[in-house]
């Protein structure tokens, strides 16, 4: 089940839409080990958003191409931006709806990898702690 949990992680945090809150909750009501639920769930989930932010390094690679989606002075100013509030949001990409194109245009605007690592390994564990102590407070 840990590999599950693990997978349902790493899944939650590419683009794909999925989310792995539920069945960390069931496997902690089933008895299973808070905190190797908490490491699990937290590496998996990093482990996603590291994939998001290597494709959107990527896909830095293809800026000459026509089909590129931005345009390079719209990529110097999100660079700007980003570097200006982007770093701290990294903390949020455990936020639905928003969390996962951050990472991929962390990718895109060469955060630096351990930098990016840290800030959304810590946000993401955060939110699976807080879930769990949420939950082991109302049992």
């Amino acid at each position: 089940m840990y590999l599950l949990l693990f997978a349902s992680g790493f899944l939650a945090a590419t683009l794909f839409p999925a989310s792995s809150e539920l069945l960390l909750l069931t496997l902690y009501n089933q008895g299973y080990q808070p905190v190797l639920l908490w490491v699990v769930a937290s590496a998996g989930n990093t482990l996603g958003s590291c994939v998001n932010w290597w494709l959107g390094a990527r896909l830095r690679l293809f800026s000459h191409k026509r089909w590129f989606p931005f345009s390079a002075k719209s990529l110097a100013r999100a660079e700007q931006l980003f570097q200006r509030f982007g770093l701290l949001s990294l903390l949020f990409a455990w936020l639905p709806i928003i969390g996962d194109p951050l990472t991929l245009v962390a990718g895109v605007l060469r955060v630096r990898f351990s930098v990016f690592l840290a800030l959304v390994f810590l946000g993401k564990a955060a939110r699976y702690a807080l879930l769990l102590s949420i939950v082991a407070t109302l049992n």
